[in-house]
């Protein structure tokens, strides 16, 4: 007996969705930033195990928008809440069911898939703190299970997994063996250089960028030439640094991390360039990437 199914991940920006997605996969697909609205687009992960197929989709943090964007990400997140056959709300061990989460369980209520509660960073409290927790989420909704993990260091995903088994339903793979993403070469590129530009700047900028490819050639190595996009013109100044030590910083870093996930040289070349309000113009959204849900 085959089983394959879609598992959606869902929760708050910030709560560890796409460290979580990663280790379950096995390996990078989704950038982690310590940065809220990391994640901008769904990204589908393939987990192939014996009589099974486990696809894990990495979602948006569920926020209260306030650009296009903003709502093209909450969007995102409440379409893929009942898009799926299983979902996941992973959560901090807070003992106090938050307004977003209460609207993703209206979601996925209304969707009817079975929902696993993650309660994630156990780590970082007492064991007894945990009971609280599940308590308190256990009177408002009546999960499936009820995990805790911690997705940094791994603890408690062959539980998870094994939770998960039985509630993917009977089929053929989704995807072919070897595949462990959906997500376009291109788009995991760009993805690369916006994590580690998040990774060197500071306060509202990192929500003010994107990142596009101009072009990727393969000439024995690959040859990258790419466009951060930002709102503002002194933001271009804090992202080029002085000297372009920091864009160069951000570049190298890129490169660095490129060169080991794609097993290839990589040359790197980045420009910036302005564009007022594109968080707010669906026009320049599309262009971006960020087209209809």
């Amino acid at each position: 007996m085959t089983r394959s199914g879609m598992i959606s991940i869902l929760g708050r920006p910030n709560v560890g969705k796409s460290t979580l997605f990663n280790a379950l996969v096995g390996e990078k697909v989704s950038i982690v930033t310590d940065k809220p609205q990391t994640t901008r687009r769904r990204v589908c992960g393939v987990l192939n195990l014996d009589g099974a197929q486990l696809v894990f989709v990495d979602t948006p943090g569920f926020h209260k928008p306030r650009t296009a964007l903003g709502r093209y990400m909450t969007d995102t997140a409440a379409v893929s809440a009942g898009d799926a056959d299983c979902a996941l709300l992973l959560i901090e061990p807070i003992a106090h069911v938050g307004t977003q989460e209460s609207l993703l369980l209206e979601r996925v209520k209304k969707s009817g898939v079975p929902c696993i509660l993650v309660v994630n960073k156990i780590d970082t409290v007492p064991k007894e703190q945990l009971l609280p927790v599940i308590s308190e989420y256990g009177k408002a909704y009546d999960f499936r299970a009820i995990v805790p993990v911690c997705a940094a260091t791994k603890d408690g995903l062959d539980i998870l997994i094994n939770e998960l088994r039985p509630l993917i339903p009977e089929g053929p793979q989704l995807f072919p063996d070897g595949m462990t993403s959906d997500q376009a070469e291109t788009a995991f590129i760009t993805e690369i250089i916006r994590e580690k530009l998040l990774e060197t700047l500071e306060q509202e900028v990192p929500h003010g960028i994107a990142v596009v490819a101009d072009s990727v050639e393969k000439r024995g190595l690959i040859e990258i030439n790419a466009t951060v996009y930002c709102e503002k013109a002194s933001h271009k100044g804090i992202i080029i640094g002085k000297d372009g030590a920091l864009l160069g910083r951000a570049g190298k870093l890129a490169r660095v991390e490129l060169e080991r996930l794609l097993g290839q040289k990589v040359l790197l070349k980045l420009w910036v360039k302005v564009k007022e309000n594109w968080r707010d113009d669906p026009a320049r959204l599309r262009s971006f990437g960020y087209g209809d849900v």
